[in-house]
């Protein structure tokens, strides 16, 4: 087994509390492992767990785990946890996971999943669109669909999101998080495979050939899934195509990483808006 089988990884750092007395990590501490992969998994599918399962009127339930140890994990080490699907069967899911330092693998495993309905923990079959969302994953298709659109086409889904992250997480104060310009930006939403809205964004025409991104968004239970990315991605290609030379931002500050990485630029000193601190970013086009 070998880190090239895997296209999924979580990345852990042993903590203090998982060594044992012979100063490596406890042997029952690498299923916490896997379960935590596993469900970084699902998140890389862009599938929020609750939701998804309850579409699916079932859920998953562990009918069997194995574990082989090869190595071991010792205090702050930081470990890549991979997560494979090996094989659908008609009620079943067997995923392959392994626990590697750099590239050695120390601990492997196989989790046997059951779906069942959830009253009764009965076996029932696979659904067809979760198994096509496992084999699609695996062989390397996109999990998300990024639309754009006005906000008569895309406002529904979009103020969902924006309510659930801005106004109830966040809690700004609804009379600042909603405003004239949404009629005339051009809005982005991302969609999973069921159909499940799950982050949005918009493009506002701030000056001649300036534009302006913002109402970024994206579920609590999702971040980390690359899906602000493919929001973002999506904005500047428009900008782009539109003929702007320059995309501009207010960036929240824990934010402003993720927009670096994406080719913005801090220009000027941080502010503060609705409460919350802010940094200016640029671009140029």
């Amino acid at each position: 087994m070998s880190r090239t089988e895997y296209r999924f990884f979580e990345r852990l750092r042993v903590r203090w509390a998982e060594v044992d007395m012979q100063k490596i990590v406890f042997n029952g501490h690498y299923l916490m492992y896997f379960d935590t992969a596993v469900a970084g998994y699902w998140r890389a599918m862009a599938m929020p767990y609750k939701e998804t399962m309850a579409h699916l009127d079932g859920d998953l339930y562990v009918r069997k785990a194995t574990l082989e140890y090869l190595g071991s994990a010792q205090y702050d080490d930081s470990l890549d946890v991979g997560v494979r699907c090996v094989r659908v069967g008609n009620s079943s899911i067997l995923f392959g996971a392994g626990v590697f330092r750099g590239d050695t693998l120390l601990v492997g495993g196989e989790l046997v999943y059951v779906f069942a309905n959830p009253q009764t923990q009965t076996s029932l079959p696979v659904p067809a669109q979760l198994r096509a969302l496992l084999q699609d994953f695996e062989a390397g298709q996109p999990m998300v669909d990024v639309r754009l659109g006005t906000w008569d086409e895309l406002g529904r889904e979009a103020q969902a999101i924006r309510t659930e992250v801005f106004v109830q997480e966040q809690r700004i104060p609804k009379e600042l998080e909603w405003d004239a310009a949404d009629a005339s930006c051009v809005h982005a939403v991302a969609y999973n495979r069921f159909g499940m809205a799950l982050g949005t964004g918009r493009l506002l025409e701030h000056a001649p050939g300036v534009s302006k991104i913002g109402r970024m968004a994206v579920r609590q239970s999702l971040r980390g899934g690359h899906i602000g990315r493919a929001l973002l991605d999506q904005l500047v290609d428009c900008a782009r195509q539109r003929g702007d030379r320059e995309l501009m931002l207010h960036a929240q500050a824990s934010a402003a990483a993720f927009y670096v990485r994406a080719g913005f630029s801090p220009r000027g000193q941080p502010f503060e808006e609705a409460g919350i601190p802010h940094q200016e970013m640029v671009r140029a086009l």
